[in-house]
């Protein structure tokens, strides 16, 4: 397990976690996690030969804690530029929305750091796929 690469790439994970809060809209964050799951993926697959999908997992669950961190402690700039999920936060049965991030935080952590680990893998894949350049 290659956890200086884990570390690297999960800096993604804070720096958006921080963009999130001042500058990415939610409607826009879908398409920057794409860009990153693909450098990501493709980092994965060149960087660590073996265990792609548990790199990928790993670098899910500890981006998962940059965000909910930059989330929670910058938790009212947060919720001043999201006003949907401030409503949505307060129409849910848990009345103390940091404890929701919290608990909910590390569920998208998992789920998104399988689909980054499947994404490695299909970029394994292909790399692997490509033909040799002749010279």
């Amino acid at each position: 397990m290659n956890w200086k690469l884990v570390f690297l790439l999960s800096l993604f994970g804070l720096a958006m976690g921080i963009a999130t809060v001042y500058a990415i809209s939610s409607k826009l964050e879908p398409f920057w996690w794409l860009a990153i799951f693909v450098v990501c993926a493709w980092l994965i697959a060149q960087h660590a030969p073996r265990l792609l999908f548990l790199h990928g997992l790993m670098v899910g669950v500890v981006n998962s804690v940059w965000i909910t961190a930059a989330h929670a402690l910058l938790f009212d700039p947060y919720m001043a530029h999201h006003p949907a999920e401030a409503e949505m936060m307060q129409r849910s049965i848990v009345h103390a929305p940091r404890l929701m991030m919290l608990i909910v935080g590390p569920i998208v952590g998992v789920i998104s750091g399988i689909v980054l680990g499947l994404f490695a893998l299909a970029a394994a894949r292909i790399m692997r796929r490509r033909p040799a350049a002749t010279a």
